[in-house]
Protein backbone atom coordinates (compact mmCIF):
# COMPACT_ATOMS: atom_id res chain seq x y z
CA UNK A 1 0.00 0.00 0.00
CA UNK A 2 1.28 3.45 -0.93
CA UNK A 3 0.12 6.85 0.27
CA UNK A 4 -1.32 9.10 -2.44
CA UNK A 5 -2.30 12.75 -2.22
CA UNK A 6 -4.80 13.91 -4.85
CA UNK A 7 -5.14 17.70 -5.07
CA UNK A 8 -8.55 18.82 -6.30
CA UNK A 9 -11.87 17.08 -5.59
CA UNK A 10 -13.66 17.84 -8.84
CA UNK A 11 -14.86 15.34 -11.43
CA UNK A 12 -11.33 14.23 -12.33
CA UNK A 13 -9.75 14.42 -8.88
CA UNK A 14 -12.51 12.36 -7.30
CA UNK A 15 -12.18 9.74 -10.02
CA UNK A 16 -8.41 9.56 -9.61
CA UNK A 17 -8.78 9.21 -5.84
CA UNK A 18 -11.28 6.40 -6.37
CA UNK A 19 -9.11 4.32 -8.70
CA UNK A 20 -6.11 4.76 -6.40
CA UNK A 21 -8.22 3.53 -3.45
CA UNK A 22 -9.54 0.63 -5.55
CA UNK A 23 -5.91 -0.34 -6.19
CA UNK A 24 -5.35 -0.57 -2.43
CA UNK A 25 -3.62 2.76 -1.82
CA UNK A 26 -4.30 5.05 1.12
CA UNK A 27 -5.56 8.30 -0.39
CA UNK A 28 -5.81 11.86 0.91
CA UNK A 29 -8.20 13.87 -1.26
CA UNK A 30 -7.55 17.59 -0.81
CA UNK A 31 -9.75 20.56 -1.64
CA UNK A 32 -10.26 23.93 0.01
CA UNK A 33 -14.02 23.73 -0.59
CA UNK A 34 -15.89 21.47 1.88
CA UNK A 35 -18.81 21.15 -0.54
CA UNK A 36 -16.47 19.78 -3.22
CA UNK A 37 -15.14 17.15 -0.83
CA UNK A 38 -18.65 16.17 0.27
CA UNK A 39 -19.81 15.89 -3.34
CA UNK A 40 -16.73 13.84 -4.25
CA UNK A 41 -17.21 11.38 -1.39
CA UNK A 42 -20.91 10.93 -2.22
CA UNK A 43 -20.06 10.43 -5.89
CA UNK A 44 -17.43 7.83 -5.04
CA UNK A 45 -19.88 5.98 -2.82
CA UNK A 46 -22.34 5.70 -5.70
CA UNK A 47 -19.68 4.81 -8.25
CA UNK A 48 -17.99 2.12 -6.16
CA UNK A 49 -21.36 0.61 -5.32
CA UNK A 50 -22.32 0.36 -9.00
CA UNK A 51 -18.97 -1.16 -9.96
CA UNK A 52 -19.24 -3.73 -7.18
CA UNK A 53 -22.81 -4.66 -8.15
CA UNK A 54 -21.64 -5.34 -11.70
CA UNK A 55 -18.70 -7.42 -10.53
CA UNK A 56 -16.17 -4.93 -11.89
CA UNK A 57 -14.30 -4.67 -8.59
CA UNK A 58 -13.70 -7.44 -6.08
CA UNK A 59 -13.13 -5.29 -3.00
CA UNK A 60 -15.86 -4.36 -0.55
CA UNK A 61 -17.19 -0.86 -1.40
CA UNK A 62 -16.93 0.19 2.23
CA UNK A 63 -13.28 -0.86 2.36
CA UNK A 64 -12.51 1.18 -0.77
CA UNK A 65 -14.15 4.30 0.63
CA UNK A 66 -12.41 3.84 3.98
CA UNK A 67 -9.08 4.28 2.20
CA UNK A 68 -10.02 7.85 1.12
CA UNK A 69 -9.61 10.67 3.64
CA UNK A 70 -10.85 14.17 2.74
CA UNK A 71 -8.41 16.91 3.78
CA UNK A 72 -8.37 20.70 3.41
CA UNK A 73 -4.64 21.38 3.24
CA UNK A 74 -1.53 20.19 1.40
CA UNK A 75 0.25 19.06 4.57
CA UNK A 76 -0.20 15.35 3.79
CA UNK A 77 2.22 15.84 0.88
CA UNK A 78 4.97 15.40 3.47
CA UNK A 79 4.07 11.73 3.95
CA UNK A 80 2.88 10.95 0.42
CA UNK A 81 4.56 8.48 -1.94
CA UNK A 82 2.74 10.03 -4.90
CA UNK A 83 1.20 13.46 -5.44
CA UNK A 84 -1.37 13.82 -8.22
CA UNK A 85 -2.59 17.35 -8.95
CA UNK A 86 -6.05 17.70 -10.53
CA UNK A 87 -6.89 21.36 -9.93
CA UNK A 88 -8.56 23.72 -12.40
CA UNK A 89 -6.83 24.16 -15.76
CA UNK A 90 -5.36 27.52 -14.74
CA UNK A 91 -1.59 27.76 -15.10
CA UNK A 92 -1.04 30.33 -12.34
CA UNK A 93 -2.94 28.13 -9.86
CA UNK A 94 -0.98 25.03 -10.82
CA UNK A 95 2.35 26.88 -10.59
CA UNK A 96 1.47 27.99 -7.07
CA UNK A 97 0.49 24.46 -6.10
CA UNK A 98 3.63 22.87 -7.51
CA UNK A 99 5.90 25.34 -5.73
CA UNK A 100 4.22 24.46 -2.41
CA UNK A 101 4.09 20.72 -3.10
CA UNK A 102 7.78 20.74 -3.99
CA UNK A 103 8.52 22.37 -0.65
CA UNK A 104 6.42 19.89 1.34
CA UNK A 105 6.98 16.55 -0.39
CA UNK A 106 9.82 14.14 0.34
CA UNK A 107 12.68 14.31 -2.21
CA UNK A 108 11.78 10.99 -3.85
CA UNK A 109 8.05 11.67 -4.25
CA UNK A 110 6.90 12.14 -7.87
CA UNK A 111 4.75 15.21 -8.45
CA UNK A 112 2.29 14.58 -11.28
CA UNK A 113 -0.21 16.88 -12.97
CA UNK A 114 -3.45 15.80 -14.57
CA UNK A 115 -3.30 18.85 -16.85
CA UNK A 116 -4.70 18.21 -20.29
CA UNK A 117 -2.97 21.07 -22.10
CA UNK A 118 -0.20 22.82 -20.12
CA UNK A 119 3.34 21.61 -20.92
CA UNK A 120 4.80 19.82 -17.92
CA UNK A 121 8.09 21.70 -18.18
CA UNK A 122 6.28 24.98 -17.47
CA UNK A 123 4.89 23.55 -14.22
CA UNK A 124 8.22 21.95 -13.29
CA UNK A 125 9.87 25.37 -13.55
CA UNK A 126 8.10 26.34 -10.30
CA UNK A 127 9.98 23.61 -8.41
CA UNK A 128 13.51 22.98 -7.20
CA UNK A 129 13.31 19.35 -8.34
CA UNK A 130 11.97 19.36 -11.92
CA UNK A 131 13.31 15.85 -12.43
CA UNK A 132 10.41 14.44 -10.37
CA UNK A 133 7.64 16.40 -12.14
CA UNK A 134 5.63 14.73 -14.92
CA UNK A 135 2.16 14.48 -16.39
CA UNK A 136 -0.34 11.75 -15.57
CA UNK A 137 -3.28 12.75 -17.73
CA UNK A 138 -6.29 10.60 -16.86
CA UNK A 139 -9.46 10.46 -18.92
CA UNK A 140 -12.93 10.76 -17.46
CA UNK A 141 -14.91 9.25 -16.02
CA UNK A 142 -11.70 7.91 -14.53
CA UNK A 143 -13.12 4.68 -13.00
CA UNK A 144 -14.42 3.62 -16.44
CA UNK A 145 -11.73 4.88 -18.82
CA UNK A 146 -8.64 2.73 -19.34
CA UNK A 147 -6.22 5.35 -20.64
CA UNK A 148 -3.61 7.55 -18.94
CA UNK A 149 -1.07 9.68 -20.83
CA UNK A 150 2.32 9.62 -19.10
CA UNK A 151 4.06 12.84 -20.11
CA UNK A 152 7.81 13.36 -19.81
CA UNK A 153 8.84 16.94 -19.19
CA UNK A 154 12.15 18.30 -20.46
CA UNK A 155 13.81 17.49 -17.12
CA UNK A 156 11.75 14.52 -15.92
CA UNK A 157 14.12 11.72 -14.96
CA UNK A 158 13.92 8.38 -16.73
CA UNK A 159 13.57 6.70 -13.34
CA UNK A 160 10.50 8.75 -12.37
CA UNK A 161 9.00 8.27 -15.82
CA UNK A 162 9.34 4.46 -15.70
CA UNK A 163 8.09 4.31 -12.10
CA UNK A 164 5.03 6.24 -13.23
CA UNK A 165 4.41 3.88 -16.13
CA UNK A 166 4.39 1.00 -13.61
CA UNK A 167 2.15 2.97 -11.22
CA UNK A 168 -0.43 3.52 -13.97
CA UNK A 169 -0.40 -0.18 -14.91
CA UNK A 170 -0.92 -1.10 -11.25
CA UNK A 171 -4.07 1.05 -11.28
CA UNK A 172 -5.39 -1.17 -14.06
CA UNK A 173 -4.90 1.52 -16.72
CA UNK A 174 -3.04 1.53 -20.03
CA UNK A 175 -0.21 4.10 -20.07
CA UNK A 176 0.47 5.97 -23.31
CA UNK A 177 4.02 7.29 -23.49
CA UNK A 178 4.32 10.96 -24.40
CA UNK A 179 7.99 11.60 -24.96
CA UNK A 180 7.77 15.17 -26.20
CA UNK A 181 6.29 17.86 -23.97
CA UNK A 182 3.97 19.87 -26.23
CA UNK A 183 0.69 21.71 -25.47
CA UNK A 184 -2.24 19.29 -25.41
CA UNK A 185 0.10 16.26 -25.53
CA UNK A 186 -1.21 13.53 -27.88
CA UNK A 187 -4.82 12.49 -27.30
CA UNK A 188 -6.20 15.96 -26.57
CA UNK A 189 -4.63 17.36 -29.72
CA UNK A 190 -6.39 14.68 -31.75
CA UNK A 191 -9.67 15.26 -29.91
CA UNK A 192 -9.36 19.06 -30.16
CA UNK A 193 -9.03 18.83 -33.95
CA UNK A 194 -12.13 16.62 -34.15
CA UNK A 195 -14.16 18.75 -31.74
CA UNK A 196 -13.20 21.97 -33.54
CA UNK A 197 -14.89 20.66 -36.67
CA UNK A 198 -17.83 19.11 -34.76
CA UNK A 199 -18.76 22.28 -32.88
CA UNK A 200 -18.45 24.44 -36.00
CA UNK A 201 -20.81 22.09 -37.87
CA UNK A 202 -23.38 22.40 -35.08
CA UNK A 203 -22.96 26.17 -34.75
CA UNK A 204 -23.54 26.55 -38.50
CA UNK A 205 -26.75 24.49 -38.38
CA UNK A 206 -25.38 21.63 -40.46
CA UNK A 207 -26.24 18.98 -37.86
CA UNK A 208 -27.13 18.52 -34.18
CA UNK A 209 -25.03 17.32 -31.23
CA UNK A 210 -27.28 14.23 -30.99
CA UNK A 211 -26.82 13.25 -34.62
CA UNK A 212 -23.11 13.97 -34.72
CA UNK A 213 -22.51 12.02 -31.51
CA UNK A 214 -24.52 9.09 -32.86
CA UNK A 215 -22.52 9.23 -36.07
CA UNK A 216 -19.20 9.07 -34.26
CA UNK A 217 -20.37 6.20 -32.06
CA UNK A 218 -21.95 4.13 -34.81
CA UNK A 219 -19.79 5.10 -37.76
CA UNK A 220 -16.35 5.41 -36.16
CA UNK A 221 -16.64 3.22 -33.08
CA UNK A 222 -16.28 5.98 -30.47
CA UNK A 223 -17.58 4.90 -27.06
CA UNK A 224 -18.98 8.44 -26.62
CA UNK A 225 -19.48 11.24 -29.11
CA UNK A 226 -17.53 14.53 -28.85
CA UNK A 227 -20.41 16.49 -27.28
CA UNK A 228 -20.94 13.74 -24.70
CA UNK A 229 -17.23 13.90 -23.89
CA UNK A 230 -17.33 17.68 -23.45
CA UNK A 231 -20.42 17.51 -21.23
CA UNK A 232 -18.64 14.96 -19.02
CA UNK A 233 -15.47 17.04 -18.70
CA UNK A 234 -17.25 20.40 -18.35
CA UNK A 235 -17.63 23.20 -20.88
CA UNK A 236 -15.81 25.59 -18.55
CA UNK A 237 -12.80 23.27 -18.65
CA UNK A 238 -12.80 23.33 -22.43
CA UNK A 239 -12.97 27.13 -22.44
CA UNK A 240 -9.85 27.25 -20.26
CA UNK A 241 -8.08 24.72 -22.49
CA UNK A 242 -8.94 26.68 -25.64
CA UNK A 243 -7.66 29.93 -24.13
CA UNK A 244 -4.42 28.29 -23.11
CA UNK A 245 -3.89 26.65 -26.51
CA UNK A 246 -4.47 30.00 -28.20
CA UNK A 247 -1.94 31.65 -25.89
CA UNK A 248 0.58 29.00 -26.96
CA UNK A 249 0.04 29.68 -30.65
CA UNK A 250 -2.09 26.56 -31.18
CA UNK A 251 -5.15 28.31 -32.68
CA UNK A 252 -5.53 25.53 -35.26
CA UNK A 253 -6.75 23.29 -32.42
CA UNK A 254 -9.45 25.75 -31.30
CA UNK A 255 -12.99 26.06 -32.70
CA UNK A 256 -13.60 28.96 -35.04
CA UNK A 257 -17.00 29.70 -33.43
CA UNK A 258 -17.73 30.85 -29.88
CA UNK A 259 -20.60 28.44 -29.13
CA UNK A 260 -18.92 26.69 -26.19
CA UNK A 261 -17.87 29.97 -24.59
CA UNK A 262 -21.40 31.40 -24.87
CA UNK A 263 -22.91 28.23 -23.38
CA UNK A 264 -20.44 28.38 -20.47
CA UNK A 265 -21.38 32.02 -19.84
CA UNK A 266 -25.03 30.92 -19.66
CA UNK A 267 -24.13 28.35 -17.00
CA UNK A 268 -24.52 25.35 -19.30
CA UNK A 269 -21.38 23.65 -18.01
CA UNK A 270 -22.33 20.04 -18.67
CA UNK A 271 -23.29 17.02 -16.60
CA UNK A 272 -22.02 18.47 -13.31
CA UNK A 273 -24.73 21.19 -13.34
CA UNK A 274 -27.42 19.18 -15.13
CA UNK A 275 -27.26 20.99 -18.46
CA UNK A 276 -24.76 21.34 -21.29
CA UNK A 277 -25.22 20.12 -24.82
CA UNK A 278 -27.63 17.68 -23.15
CA UNK A 279 -29.82 17.81 -20.07
CA UNK A 280 -29.34 15.54 -17.04
CA UNK A 281 -31.26 14.38 -13.98
CA UNK A 282 -29.97 15.41 -10.52
CA UNK A 283 -28.29 11.97 -10.38
CA UNK A 284 -26.36 12.79 -13.56
CA UNK A 285 -28.33 10.54 -15.90
CA UNK A 286 -28.85 11.97 -19.36
CA UNK A 287 -32.43 12.96 -20.23
CA UNK A 288 -33.23 11.54 -23.64
CA UNK A 289 -35.33 13.59 -26.03
CA UNK A 290 -38.23 11.94 -27.83
CA UNK A 291 -36.51 11.97 -31.22
CA UNK A 292 -33.58 10.02 -29.75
Amino acid sequence: MQRVLVVGAGFMGAGIAQVCAQAGHQVSLMDVKPEALNRAMEGMKTSVGKLASKGLINDNPGAVLARVTPVDSLESAASADWVLEAALEIESLKLELFAELDRLAKPGTPLASNTSSIPISRLAAATSHPERVLGLHFFGPVPLMGLVEVVKGDKTSDEVFERSMAFVRALGKHPVRVGRDIPGFVMNRVFAAAFREAVDLVANGVTTPEDLDAGMRLGYGWAAGPFEVVDNAGLDTFVLIDRFLQSMGEADLVARCDLVEKMAEQGRLGRKVGKGFYDYTPEGKRVLRKEE
